[in-house]
């Protein structure tokens, strides 16, 4: 079966789906939306079909490859393939879209349209994830924001417009640069080998002197620090997910912000590894600030959505802060993170759309002892919430632990001012849930709200049982991105720090 191209399969399955329901009649809205999901529940079996060919212990970086001739006289390929890096990013996304299309079945307005995008924006984020072309990689990273600029602009909030053109310029105008950088190798390629070429593998061979090293890597991270995104490229970030709707949130704090810190991991660390190693206290402080930053302005929200937001910047300077520590522990722990809080915060964008269905508020103090009213929705909430402050139990310990654990190994006074970091996420969690569902009911209108109805169960339930698996067992998904890490290390040329040893005598060792 590693014959079979799986995945082009995953990738083309929903593009397909998407084709065919902006075919559907207009009668036959319900249908459409059927198919939709029908489409994604392929797409997430093949991804698991693709799962169980995957050989953790390779010896080969890349496995189930597929390789074709694009356009040649640029040296460009269809190339894709995965590593354990790129499985698991790929899986969550294959796992989200059919929870979100669930989620989405009350949208009323351009029906066919908005599941079409989805479906088309699953297509686009699998392929970032599976490129191993370069030039592939990049225009794929520039098509997903056209469906998502779309999800923003028609079916957003009142200021839709706004926050659609605002995400759209930020992450066009500074994948702009990463154009440059993406070109300048090419270029380089050609003159080291007289043939130029977008190849990942063959870029990896390259010797890339130490300042051309250094404005490269400048040039990728532009374009990944807004996509992640890191301070001060931030801004668009509150405004989008405030906006967008709620699918649109869901997969955008789940998936595609994970393609910033991807695409660090895949492109910048390994290709510039010199630059990397000069960049990596710059990065580690903007995660580090980030972490604070993000965790400050998310206690002050009004805007319950507008506080989950806030609340992944936060979590991503934890991922870029374990990623830039170059340990195994920190590396590891930044890649689950990614996973984990793709669970984590999707579900409390999902918990928050469902709120929102209700009340058509986003605004805290318009909620208030809510779980005497609808103690499901308010429980749901409550394990979503631990789980983003990282309760042990819980999916997000063990990345956050390994994050902390790996920066303290070689970096020890920052691991400690990050590990206050979590102090801060109890404190805007457990203050959110506290207003909104403890207590007396404080606004009349939400006596009569209903609790969840089976859908709405059948879309949250999955995403809670994932965190709560995680939490209690990572070791499988830990396993499939160790070797990933390893190489990556190897490429920045950086080991674990070796513990210190006290002797008999007091003598360190």
């Amino acid at each position: 079966m590693k014959d079979f191209p799986w995945l082009t399969a995953i990738g083309v399955v929903p593009l397909v789906g998407a084709l065919a329901v902006s075919l559907m009649p207009a009668s036959r809205l319900r249908l459409a939306k059927q198919l939709a999901i029908a489409f994604s529940l392929v797409s997430l079996a093949l991804t698991i079909g693709m799962i169980t060919q995957f050989e953790s212990g390779a010896a080969e970086q890349f496995q189930l490859v597929e390789q074709h001739q694009w356009i040649k006289a640029f040296g460009i390929q269809y190339k894709v393939g995965v590593d354990g890096l790129a499985l698991v990013l790929i899986a969550l996304t294959a796992f989200l879209v059919p929870v979100v299309l669930l989620a989405s079945w009350n949208v009323d307005n351009k029906v066919k349209s908005y599941f079409a995008l989805i479906l088309l924006l699953e297509t686009a984020m699998i392929g970032v994830f599976a490129a191993i072309d370069v030039f592939l990689f990049y225009a794929l990273f520039e098509v997903m924001l056209v469906p998502m600029y779309f999800l923003i602009g028609v079916w957003g909030g009142e200021r839709r417009v706004y926050a659609a053109v605002k995400f759209f310029l930020y992450t066009l105008l500074a994948g702009l640069l990463m154009l440059v950088a993406v070109l300048t190798m090419y270029f380089l390629t050609r003159d080291a080998a007289g043939a130029g070429t977008f190849d990942y593998e063959q870029w990896l061979t390259l010797d890339v002197a130490r300042n051309t090293q250094r404005w490269l890597f400048l040039g990728f991270f532009v374009a990944f620090a807004v996509k992640v995104p890191l301070f001060p490229f931030h801004t668009w970030l509150p405004d989008a997910h405030t906006e967008a709707p709620t699918g649109g949130s869901v997969l955008l704090a789940g998936v595609m912000l994970k393609i910033g810190t991807f695409g660090f991991m895949r492109y910048s660390i390994p290709l510039f590894p010199e630059a990397s190693r000069y960049f990596a206290p710059m990065m580690m402080g903007l995660g580090l600030f980030g972490i604070f930053y993000g965790a400050l302005v998310a206690i002050v929200q009004k805007d319950i959505k507008r506080l989950v937001a806030y609340t992944s910047i936060a979590h991503l300077g934890f991922i870029i802060l374990g990623t830039f520590a170059f340990t195994r522990q920190g590396q590891s722990g930044a890649v689950l993170y990614m996973v984990n809080h793709g669970l984590s915060t999707g579900a409390l964008f999902l918990i928050i759309g469902f709120l929102y269905e209700r009340r058509h508020t986003r605004l805290i103090e318009e909620y208030g002892g809510l779980r005497s009213v609808v103690p499901v929705l308010a429980a749901t909430f409550l394990v979503a919430g631990l789980s983003s402050l990282a309760l042990p139990g819980l999916n997000g310990f063990v990345s956050e632990f390994l994050v902390l654990l790996g920066t303290y190994s070689r970096h020890p006074v920052l691991g400690i001012i990050a590990t206050f970091g979590i102090i801060l996420a109890a404190l805007y969690i457990l203050v959110a849930y506290q207003r909104t569902m403890q207590g007396p009911v404080t606004v009349e209108a939400n006596r009569g709200m209903a609790d969840l109805d089976l859908r709405e169960k059948l879309v949250i339930a999955p995403v809670l049982l994932v965190i709560i698996v995680l939490g209690v067992y990572p070791a499988p998904v830990l396993r499939v991105i160790e070797p990933s890490v390893q190489r990556v290390m190897e490429r920045v040329e950086k080991t674990d720090p070796a513990p210190t040893i006290e002797s008999a005598t007091g003598e360190q060792k």
